[in-house]
């Protein structure tokens, strides 16, 4: 029995959804780390056994059953007198319903089971879609310390909190799968800080890390005392066990001597946060890397970058894909670029199956004029090359557009938008400069690409341009990219009238039409690829506008 000392494990993995034996793995693995370092209490992630989101998989009974089997076999595990256990997995209750649960397992079993009582229903999460809500938890006894076990959602209200404390919680030990977003760090402190205030509790904060679909889980574990001090910090895009000691201090546990990690700044964590969430996607889907078309432009450039932080350079492979309006500049930029990151680099010209293209059309095209069809020609074909490439070797295509560019609809289906996956679909093109200069002057620790100027300051400081044809550039067709991306995230982030986003001085006309540039692409964003989520509102479980709509803000 623990008198008035103990020490904790905190670990944030990285587990797969739906891989159970897996996920069992890397909390066996976890917990034996703790065992050596003389942990009584191991804390995990939320349902972590399954892998977090889980989505639609909570209601097939064979898989929450095998969550539960692997539950019942580590807390089997649990009766060699190690560390005991706090893990998450779907649990099918006795009345038949399926919870989102943490279970505690000592002494060879299952000691207690909560359940989460706050089912998030926005943003990107759909709880309430595939798990029942349990009842206001009270705390569970581990060798003679009350704990509480608010899961993720429970804490960012009052209610369960106050009941825990009510009943005779001592600590707050919390699973959580909170994934990333700009700032989102700061946001969880916050709320972290108001339930300690309210509780007069310490409160362990156990999140979740690793890439899984559109979303990247951050980590950033973290606890805080109960006079709202920062007990440790754990870092964040990175899987880590820290080891905690805990003393009891008159009515209050304190922790001695937790460690101290620093989180990245803003640009390093949204760097961080699309490698991580591109690697993930490559390697837990089993694809041997990724092949891009690189094309001399800023967006091409900077994925790249990233593919090769998140891969390594040998499993990067990029290919120019020159037509007629394609510039030297273009071509001598791409290939800087390639030497630059060390990747494989290959020329396929695309002059002879575009003219292909357009001589089978040309009885059908008889008598009009060139336009945008024979533009998205050439993007169509580079598509079906990469697509190919991809098919005789494996690797995935990567897509490269960004967020401007998707909102308004300035991508080909088909073409430019082709692939498995996307790292800058959640990046604005002023934030994509942004990031391409900061990582030109960094090299974050841990990533796999070569320092110093990996995208040739000549790509960045050129006029972007698609070069589909003679002289164009892009702000051909969008006004400047600042401009754009003003009134896209007020548009987008804030859903700002028209009339609050002229007060910031864009003209109501340019509002109107970049509105209705934004709702008439929705049929091309749905059938884009995923990519990472950056912002508080990306495109896909964020925000779901429909298809067909006509709805215009005249106001």
């Amino acid at each position: 029995m623990i008198s008035d000392r103990f020490r904790l494990a905190v670990a944030q993995l990285n587990p797969t959804v739906g891989d159970v034996t897996g996920n069992l793995s890397l909390v066996r693995a976890a917990r034996e780390e703790a065992a050596r370092k003389g942990a009584d209490l191991l804390l995990t992630s939320e349902l972590v056994l399954a892998g977090y989101l889980p989505e639609d998989l909570v209601l097939k009974p064979a898989f929450v059953r095998k969550c539960m089997e692997a539950a019942e076999q580590l807390a089997l595990e649990t009766a060699d007198g190690g560390p005991g256990v706090i893990i998450g997995t779907p649990y099918k209750g006795d009345d038949g319903r399926v919870y989102n649960a943490a279970l505690l397992l000592d002494q060879g079993k299952i000691q207690s089971v909560r359940y989460k009582y706050d089912l998030p229903n926005y943003s990107v999460f759909d709880e309430k879609r595939v798990f029942a809500a349990g009842p206001l938890p009270g705390p569970v006894d581990f060798r003679g310390v009350r704990i509480g076990i608010p899961i993720c959602e429970d804490i960012w209200n009052d209610e369960v909190c106050e009941c825990l404390e009510e009943t005779g919680a001592e600590l707050l030990l919390v699973p959580n799968g909170s994934p990333y977003w700009e700032n989102r760090a700061e946001e969880r402190l916050q709320v972290v800080v108001a339930r300690v205030v309210q509780t007069n509790l310490p409160l362990v904060y156990c999140n979740q890390v690793g890439g899984q679909d559109e979303l990247v889980f951050d980590g950033g574990s973290f606890a805080l005392q109960a006079d709202r001090s920062l007990a440790l910090q754990m870092p964040q895009f990175a899987t880590s066990l820290a080891v905690s000691d805990w003393k009891r201090d008159g009515e209050t546990w304190v922790c001695e001597n937790g460690p101290m990690d620093k989180l990245p700044d803003l640009d390093e964590a949204n760097w961080r946060a699309c490698v991580m969430g591109l690697g993930d996607y490559v390697n837990k889907n089993g694809f041997p890397g990724v092949v891009l078309g690189l094309s001399g432009g800023i967006d091409s450039a900077i994925c790249a970058a990233m593919a090769v932080d998140a891969l390594g350079a040998d499993q990067v492979h990029a290919i120019m894909l020159p037509y007629r309006y394609t510039s030297e500049e273009s071509i001598q930029d791409a290939a800087d670029c390639a030497k630059a990151l060390g990747i494989r680099y290959d020329t396929v010209p695309v002059a002879e199956p575009v003219e292909g293209f357009l001589s089978a059309l040309s009885g059908m095209f008889k008598g009009t004029n060139e336009d945008t069809t024979e533009e998205n020609l050439q993007s169509r074909t580079r598509g079906v090359i990469l697509m190919a490439v991809s098919n005789k070797f494996g690797k995935m295509v990567m897509t490269t557009g960004n967020k401007s560019e998707m909102s308004v609809g300035y991508a080909t289906l088909y073409g430019d938008m082709n692939g498995g996956y996307n790292p800058i679909k959640d990046l604005y093109k002023t934030q994509v400069y942004h990031l391409a200069d900061w990582r030109n002057r960094n090299q974050p620790e841990g990533l796999l690409g070569p320092k110093g100027e990996v995208i040739p300051s000549n790509i960045i400081t050129k006029v972007p341009t698609a070069e589909l044809r003679e002289n164009q550039t892009d702000q051909d067709s969008l006004p400047p990219y600042d401009v754009l991306d003003d009134i896209l995230e007020c548009l987008v982030e804030e859903e700002m009238s028209v009339g609050e986003i002229e007060k910031r001085g864009h003209s109501r006309d340019l509002i109107h039409r970049i509105e209705h540039l934004l709702y008439i692409a929705e049929y091309k964003r749905r059938q884009a690829p995923p990519g990472v989520k950056i912002t508080e509102r990306n495109f896909g479980k964020d925000r779901r506008y429909p298809i067909t709509n006509r709805f215009r803000d005249r106001s």
